[in-house]
């Protein structure tokens, strides 16, 4: 065997494995928005771990994506060059499948980091934007099965399908739950400028200590 060999199975398996655990963070990251959309999360407390909790798979989600991508370079079997990895349906392999999964890669990344942005583009566009994460998940599965060198794979149906019951669910109760009342607007309302009050009061607190002597 030669030593080149190794090393190409093992750019592989990193791609292999960061595409699976993008696959379950994005799973886990739709479940618990919808189910704080849903107001399942009653609690301040929980409401308060739950949209650390989401902001945190969802970010890591993002690196998982792009160890996955990236990893591919090194996999001197596929040769898919940079080419092939950013421009969907422009790889040879299962085009369909993999340009899928490019256009949900783009897509995770527009919607990720929109939550920081959130005060520019409008807390009500904002929550609307921020529905087609669902459109990421599907097409995440979609791409696991179709290009995944494991997807007529047991296991891998498994967790690839595994959230397709909740996800459903916290749709429909979301779909279906009654209007938000004046006071649940206020209070959304309060949510969306809380970035802002933070950071003023920030900037108060640094000149408060600046002028003291």
């Amino acid at each position: 065997m030669r030593s080149a060999q190794p090393l190409q199975y093992v750019w592989w398996l990193v791609s292999r494995a960061s595409g699976i655990v993008a696959l379950v963070l994005i799973s886990l990251s739709v479940v618990i928005g919808l189910a704080m959309a849903a107001k399942l999360l009653r609690r301040p407390n929980l409401k308060r771990g739950g949209a650390r909790l989401h902001e945190h798979l969802a970010l890591t989600a993002l690196v998982a994506i792009a160890v996955h991508g990236l990893a591919l370079l090194g996999d001197h079997w596929l040769k898919p060059g940079w080419r092939g990895i950013t421009v969907p349906f422009a790889l040879s392999y299962k085009p369909g499948f993999t340009g899928i999964g490019i256009l949900a890669g783009y897509l995770a990344v527009l919607l990720g980091p929109s939550f920081y942005l959130r005060r520019r583009i409008g807390a009500r566009r904002w929550r609307r934007l921020h529905r087609m994460t669902v459109i990421v998940w599907l097409m995440s599965v979609v791409h696991a099965l179709g290009a995944g060198s494991d997807g007529a794979r047991p296991w891998l149906r498994a967790v690839a399908l595994a959230p397709l019951a909740p996800i459903v669910f916290l749709l429909v109760v979301r779909t279906l739950g009654p209007a938000p009342k004046p006071a649940q607007r206020t209070e959304r309302r309060r949510e969306a400028d809380m970035p802002r009050r933070d950071h003023v009061l920030d900037r108060l607190e640094v000149r408060s200590e600046m002028a003291q002597p």
